[in-house]
């Protein structure tokens, strides 16, 4: 068992290339008019924040005090103090922080074999999901977040990859934006599926996939006037009730998607286990119907993604009232979990990605080789090797002559 002579949250800081947070900083002059405190430690005590769960800048204050004298190790000069870290937060641009989680992320897939790289699909076309989740705010605290009488929120919109389960795109956005306004103005690789949820219907938009070949999986919003150009053929006993490609006869719906339609009618289960219709409509022609279904299906690994992310990580509470400074946390929030999967796919130990953020925050501190800790958690830390002592050879005195 190798000693080590940092704590496991200093050698997970390590995967940060200072260097490259320099050059972030310096491009969004976060640091200008600093006085000490850098922005380097304001995202140490942000991703302390989030990986010990605390839950206001006075724990974290006191979480990083309680440390002792390994502040060193983490590149702090001291522990920053509640105000000074809300200050912060609250003028520095969000912008640096988003930077850096997009910068982490294409370094560790260019790097390294990080993840599966490739979806559970034998096509080869890149899968991916487009959905958004709300963090609720309080309108007391948080009153620029409005979107209705009652309620408060900021959302967070996701592309997924489903080569490695890890955005492809995020923007962090109002409430009050509709989701399709996102959805617009994403550029999409060629040849790519994309499974999105009813609120993104949108026929214009769908067309213009369409023209730069980029299919879409989609459940239908409302009802469309249509004429049936053909019937596929369908698998006996299958849960597929209907395949056939149409034509939009409504005076918009033509208008707007002048092309033809896949409309696939299925029986579903739901959460309640009770069996219900569902309709998708798909530009992609070639697939059966089956794969068509279990596409749409897998697009609930975008809402496994948005629960890791809340359940795990500080975005219930939040230590800034400002927009930037829960944009900060939103982002850091990200970063943490980017860390997290990346230690999850090291470790050799099977457990769930919350098991292992529960107990990395029991261990923060500890010194212990990061390998080992992820491969052997429950193991003990090893003892550091007692300094050799030496042997003095006292001379026997003579009682004579005393």
């Amino acid at each position: 068992m190798t000693v080590t002579t940092t704590g496991l949250f200093s050698q997970l800081l390590e995967l940060i290339p200072r260097g490259e947070f320099s050059r972030l900083v310096a491009k969004h002059q976060a640091e200008r008019h600093a006085k000490g405190f850098t922005c380097f430690a304001q995202f140490v005590a942000m991703l302390f924040c989030h990986l010990a769960k605390a839950d206001s800048l006075r724990e974290i204050e006191h979480g990083l005090r309680s440390c002792g004298g390994k502040l060193r190790h983490l590149g702090l000069a001291k522990v920053p103090a509640r105000s000074t870290l809300s200050y912060a937060n609250a003028h520095r641009p969000p912008a640096l922080f988003r930077d850096l989680f997009f910068s982490l992320l294409q370094r560790l897939r260019a790097e390294s074999d990080f993840l599966p790289r490739r979806h559970r699909f034998n096509f080869k076309n890149r899968l991916l999901s487009l959905d958004a989740t709300i963090v609720h705010l309080s309108l007391q605290l948080f009153p620029w977040a409005d979107f209705n009488r009652v309620k408060g929120g900021i959302k967070v919109h996701v592309v997924l990859d489903h080569a490695d389960y890890l955005p492809r795109y995020v923007h962090i956005g109002p409430v009050r934006q509709h989701d399709v306004r996102y959805a617009q103005g994403l550029s999409l690789p060629a040849g790519s599926i994309v499974a999105l949820d009813k609120g993104y219907m949108d026929l214009r938009m769908f067309h213009r996939w369409t023209s730069e070949k980029v299919y879409f999986v989609t459940p239908l919003k409302q009802p469309l006037r249509f004429r049936v150009a053909h019937r596929r053929a369908l698998s006996a006993g299958g849960a597929v009730l209907s395949d056939a490609l149409i034509a939009l006869t409504g005076f918009e719906g033509h208008r707007d998607y002048p092309r033809l339609l896949r409309r696939i009618e299925l029986n579903v289960l739901d959460r309640a286990g009770e069996v219900r219709r569902l309709i998708l409509l798909t530009n992609q022609l070639d697939f059966d119907a089956a794969t068509i279904a279990a596409i749409y299906q897998e697009r609930w690994q975008i809402e496994l993604f948005f629960k890791a992310l809340k359940q795990n990580l500080t975005l219930r509470n939040f230590v800034g009232a400002s927009q930037p400074a829960i944009e900060i946390q939103i982002w850091t929030a990200l970063i943490a979990l980017l860390l997290l999967k990346w230690l999850h796919y090291l470790s050799q130990c099977r457990w769930s990605l919350s098991n292992l953020t529960g107990t990395l925050r029991l261990h923060l501190f500890t010194h212990r080789a990061l390998r080992d800790f992820l491969n052997a958690p429950w193991d003990p830390p090893p003892e550091p090797d007692e300094p050799a002592q030496l042997s003095l050879q006292f001379a026997k005195l003579d009682s004579r002559n005393n």
